[in-house]
């Protein structure tokens, strides 16, 4: 159910940066989206797991904030072995990253259980 839920939020997420932004597309309908959020989840997962253990340091000195460029990189991947999936630059893939972040984490802190 977990997985399910992150899925159809990170397709959301997908859908919101979209919408908001005019530097990315998504070409197709509804189960393009969950591929696409597929794809970068599975890229994100692995490879981007290994980058930002890899640039831990820069990670730490940024306070965090240099995760969210290895994912507009990690996007910008996706969008380069999907061909359903265009990033026009750099910036856009980073704008599209936090409206993804932000939109996946809220749906799904929305979904989780209470703990007792």
């Amino acid at each position: 159910m977990n997985l399910l839920v992150r899925l159809a939020a990170g397709a959301l997420g997908f859908w919101a940066a979209t919408s908001i932004i005019s530097g990315i597309t998504v070409n197709g309908g509804a189960p393009t989206y969950l591929w696409v959020a597929a794809l970068f989840g599975l890229i994100n997962g692995f490879i981007g797991s290994l980058v930002k253990l890899l640039t831990l340091p820069a990670i730490l000195l940024s306070l965090g904030l240099f995760a969210f460029v290895i994912n507009a990189a990690m996007l910008m991947l996706t969008a380069r072995w999907s061909d359903r999936l265009d990033v026009n630059n750099f910036w856009s893939a980073l704008a599209a990253s936090l409206i993804i972040s932000i939109v996946t984490t809220v749906i799904s802190r929305s979904f989780k259980s209470p703990k007792n």
